[in-house]
């Protein structure tokens, strides 16, 4: 604990520093709250990603042979041109929220390219779609586990350390302050009986 004066004057800012640490604790505990509940369900949302994926990959196990066909799908078939997001606001952090993406495909020959293509680029674009926003959302909750971190320091800061503080801070002044009144009024009463005796 830093050495405080024992004056009034430390007195009312140690009261204020009180009153502020008590207005602004709920604030940032609800904010953890929140916090906790958006990183749920981040986490919820990427695990239905992640079955969505696994059933996509089953359904793909049937045919996968296929894309061993020498030069049919090559990576020069499906490109990716732009990943849509947009900002979003979440108890004051900026998140990235997934928007889509706009894909390319390249122009193949209908006559001599296989009919089974054409679904497997469309297969192809809704993992990269699953991939995409499971990376979008792992951005998310890196921004909110962080800021989870910080607002859970500063809750146990001021709960644990600067609220307790304060209180003692406040005591000690007020002992002293009222010790310091008592002895002066034991002071008063003395010189007052001095000056009594000295009359008579």
């Amino acid at each position: 604990m830093a050495k405080i004066k024992l004056t009034k004057n430390e007195l009312k800012k140690q009261r204020d520093s009180l009153k502020m640490y008590q207005r602004y604790l709920p604030t940032l505990m609800l904010k953890k709250q929140q916090l906790q509940g958006e990183i749920r369900t981040t986490e919820m949302r990427i695990k239905e990603l992640r079955e969505e994926r696994d059933l996509l990959d089953e359904t793909f196990k049937d045919w996968v042979g296929v894309f061993g066909e020498k030069g049919i799908f090559t990576t020069a078939i499906l490109s990716i041109v732009r990943i849509k997001t947009s900002e979003g606001n979440i108890a004051g952090v900026a998140i990235p929220i997934f928007q889509g993406a706009e894909f390319e495909t390249a122009n193949y020959d209908l006559a001599r390219t296989p009919l089974w293509l054409d679904l497997a680029v469309e297969k192809m674009k809704q993992v990269i779609l699953l991939d995409l926003e499971a990376q979008v959302l792992e951005e998310q909750r890196k921004r909110l586990d962080h800021e989870l971190r910080i607002t859970t320091q500063r809750v146990n800061l001021f709960e644990k350390i600067k609220i307790p503080e304060t209180k003692g801070s406040i005591k000690k002044i007020g002992v002293y302050l009222g010790d310091q009144q008592t002895s002066a009024v034991v002071r008063g009463k003395i010189a007052k009986s001095g000056l009594e005796k000295a009359a008579k």
